[in-house]
């Protein structure tokens, strides 16, 4: 686990040295272990290590191959990599490092870029071909990694995180207007596009070859193979024994590993798995001060059943309590590290991940568990019985309008702003993004179209998050292996049923407690509409609703008025939106305040700011 950024001259001049020292540096708490750069006329790579895997120098990247001419930059792991690395030394390919990175060159050098498809992993790497003066760059198959890329000054540039790219030369500092309608309509962003205008995220699976200047795009194809041969009506005990490999994979590491425990399902199966391999593992539980917390929100501390668990399984067990005020007083810290605004209130996991580096480098994460079994099932009810693929369409999209519905848009955004994002259409790109699955049954397609979207938004968190402390975070939820037998099996044997991961809570009956295995889904989410409610909206009003707030260059300050007391009367939940809103004012605050004001909004359009 690792920074990357690099660049690459599409005209043939050199490569920008002190700009990618820049790019390379910004992303230090991601590689506290040591740096690392390749130059070498248009090319330029840069590292910031986090070792993992084969502490010695021997694993520093950038990485060569024997003669030097292919050099790789990579973030992540490869889980199969022993396997690999015994294939390719039966070719008679000589290793340097002990390190899982290493078989990447090797494995281009055997069989080229289709080769990539072989790798179970995590992974955003670069790969520079120095005889053919090709840069390869990819992406894994779900995006557990981030890859970032900006084209400025015929340069083009990429990097784990966008604060990376804001150190290129000629990188500019401007709102990407389609994005923030997108954000602000789904708190999530379905495309490549980013908040920053001309910064986009390389998407989950693709592979960008740039070769003479010109940028191609390919698929890194779904090559895992899976066996089909378990006999009918054992699909529980094959799942259980395909999970246990999975996270059997996962625990590779010369560096200590831990996990999370949230005592739900998920976590628990990994914990209980993880704990064969390791006795003494250390498991690790945020939760919330729920004092004073009445309705649903008063059960959304897990701590206690936490506790249960970890005392069920023998583990080392470690929380931190979060309170009311613990998430607005890191609201500026924690956009900083995020960058990309996603979704729900991200900063538990913030807090997890801190709590987590005391003990571990790396932890495993149950993300990934509902996406690829229907964790949800709130959702599902809703459109199971969908007449026809145009109703279905409706009540999907109305679902996922989680902030601003699209027909109250106008009367939010300032009339500049939203001249500037009305042609862009959330309902277009929500099509465009349930179109793989149009002829998929009901559920499946919802569990599919989560795992490409809201699944992408818990990832990008989780990383941006976890590493905010050098702490990497692993999802054997997602192992490919698992994934493709799991996404094979026929659609009934799938069916989630109205608790939700049936198939998952049957295989993991003989692993875990009934008490367990019985559990409703619980997100892992704050108290906030209470929080906001008690005592911090005056927080909010301080941040929000003031005349120097930066929303108020996009926002119709009379519509931010009505959101913030229509939740304090208790006449809405906005916890969610004015989450956002807040988040939103510092991300201006901290990536656009050198740009100066966003638009030239007339004095007019700010009256009723209070």
């Amino acid at each position: 686990m690792c920074g990357i950024a690099g660049m690459i001259d599409l005209s043939g001049g050199r490569a920008d040295r002190a700009g990618l020292i820049r790019m390379t540096r910004a992303l230090a708490h991601r590689g506290p272990d040591g740096e690392g750069f390749f130059l070498e006329g248009p090319i330029g790579l840069g590292h910031r290590r986090l070792a993992i895997i084969d502490l010695s120098d021997t694993a520093r990247q950038p990485l060569g191959n024997e003669d030097g001419r292919l050099q790789l930059i990579f973030n992540g792991e490869i889980y199969n990599f022993r396997e690999l690395r015994r294939e390719l030394e039966g070719l008679g390919h000589r290793f340097a490092s002990q390190t899982d990175g290493e078989v990447i060159l090797h494995l281009y050098e055997a069989q080229g870029p289709a080769a990539f498809a072989r790798l179970n992993g995590m992974f955003a790497f670069a790969l520079w071909d120095g005889r053919s003066q090709t840069l390869w760059l990819a992406r894994d198959r779900f995006g557990i990694k981030p890859l970032y890329l900006g084209r400025f000054r015929n340069r083009l540039h990429f990097a784990s995180e966008v604060k990376g790219l804001l150190q290129a030369d000629g990188a500019p500092r401007r709102i990407c207007w389609e994005a923030l309608r997108e954000y602000f309509t789904f708190q999530n962003l379905f495309g490549r596009q980013t908040l920053f205008d001309g910064i986009e995220l390389l998407p989950a699976g693709e592979l960008l070859e740039v070769a003479e200047g010109k940028i191609r795009t390919h698929r890194i194809a779904e090559g895992i193979p899976v066996n089909r041969s378990e006999p009918a009506g054992r699909t529980e005990e094959e799942l259980l024994q395909r999970l246990t490999a999975a996270v059997n994979r996962h625990l590779i590491s010369d560096v200590p590993v831990g996990a999370f425990l949230s005592g739900g399902m998920d976590s628990g199966a990994l914990v209980a798995l993880a704990q064969r391999r390791l006795p003494e593992l250390d498991t690790f539980t945020a939760g919330f001060d729920v004092s004073g917390v009445t309705g649903p929100e008063a059960r959304f501390d897990e701590r206690e059943e936490a506790r249960w668990l970890s005392r069920r399984l023998k583990t080392r067990h470690h929380e931190r309590t979060i309170g009311p005020g613990d998430g607005w007083d890191l609201l500026p810290r924690l956009v900083t590290h995020l960058e990309e605004l996603r979704v729900g209130m991200s900063y538990p996991n913030f807090f997890a991940a801190e709590l987590a580096r005391r003990d571990v480098t790396v932890v495993l994460s149950g993300v990934g568990g509902d996406e690829l079994f229907g964790g949800y099932p709130w959702r599902y009810a809703a459109i199971a019985e969908a007449n026809d693929p145009e109703q279905f369409d409706r009540i999907q999209f109305a679902a996922w309008c989680r902030l601003i519905p699209p027909d109250e848009q106008a009367n939010a955004f300032l009339p500049e702003v939203w001249r500037r994002m009305r042609s862009h259409s959330p309902w277009e790109r929500y099509r465009e993004r349930i179109a793989p699955y149009r002829a998929l049954p009901p559920v499946e397609k919802a569990v599919r179209f989560e795992a490409d979207t809201f699944l992408q938004g818990l990832l990008m968190v989780e990383d941006k998050l976890s590493m905010a402390h050098g702490l990497e975070s692993r999802v054997p939820f997602l192992d490919l292996e698992l994934s493709d037998w799991v996404r094979g099996l026929p659609v009934e044997q799938k069916d989630p049923g109205p608790e939700g991961k049936r198939l998952l809570r049957r295989a993991l009956a003989p692993l875990l407690p009934e008490r367990t295995c019985r559990r409703p889904k619980q997100g892992f989410s704050p108290p906030e509409s209470a929080w906001l409610r008690a005592d911090r909206m005056a927080t909010v009003r301080t941040l929000l609703a003031q005349p120097n707030s930066r929303v108020n260059e996009v926002f119709q300050p009379a519509w931010l008025q009505e959101i913030l007391e229509s939740h304090q009367n208790g006449r809405a939940d906005h916890r969610l939106l004015i989450w956002s809103l807040a988040a939103f004012e510092w991300w201006l605050r901290r990536f656009m305040e050198s740009a100066g004001e966003i638009l030239p909004v007339p004095a007019e359009s700010r009256k009723g700011t209070s």
